[in-house]
């Protein structure tokens, strides 16, 4: 009964929250049009989710989202002092090739927008076999560590969380 009233309950749980922090206001009509959204929206594409994915830890989830903004805040400081007080030839910019483990494209997804997210890096392509993302880094000395990096710090959460 409940799945066919909320077919996916995180999309729904996200509109939600996105709605009311961009209405930026709470007001009894801004949390009804929220809830009408989450309802109505998850019902007109469910079609094109047959196969939705499975969230085995949804905490985990939470976690790696706080996770994640904390990346992006100190990120943000690491960028704007690189552009402000480092010399240009001593920027060591990058191309770097990150092996998947992953496997489901939802978190194969979600370990692309983290990267672009985070300030420095950015998610340039994927292989057509999908099992490899190729990174942009602003600053990179060493970019095996860059790598390893995001093996540890994201994916190795994501296959937790997804897998």
């Amino acid at each position: 009964m409940l799945s066919k009233l909320l077919p996916h309950p995180y999309l729904s749980l996200t509109l939600v929250v996105v709605w009311m922090l961009l209405v930026n206001q709470f007001k009894i009509g801004s949390l009804v049009m929220a809830a009408i959204l989450a309802l109505v929206i998850p019902h007109l594409t469910a079609a094109w989710w047959p196969d939705r994915p499975k969230v085995r830890r949804p905490l985990s989830l939470f976690a790696y989202a706080l996770l994640v903004l904390w990346d992006v805040i100190v990120a943000n400081f690491q960028v704007a002092r690189i552009v402000l007080f480092m010399p240009n030839a001593k920027i060591r910019s990058a191309w770097i090739t990150v092996p998947l483990d992953l496997k489901t494209p939802e978190a194969i997804t979600l370990l692309a927008g983290t990267i672009t997210m985070t300030p420095g890096t950015l998610t340039a392509d994927m292989s057509t076999c999908g099992r490899a993302l190729l990174i942009h880094a602003l600053h990179a000395p060493d970019p095996d560590a860059v790598r390893d990096d995001i093996k540890s710090r994201y994916e190795a959460r994501l296959k937790r969380i997804f897998e």
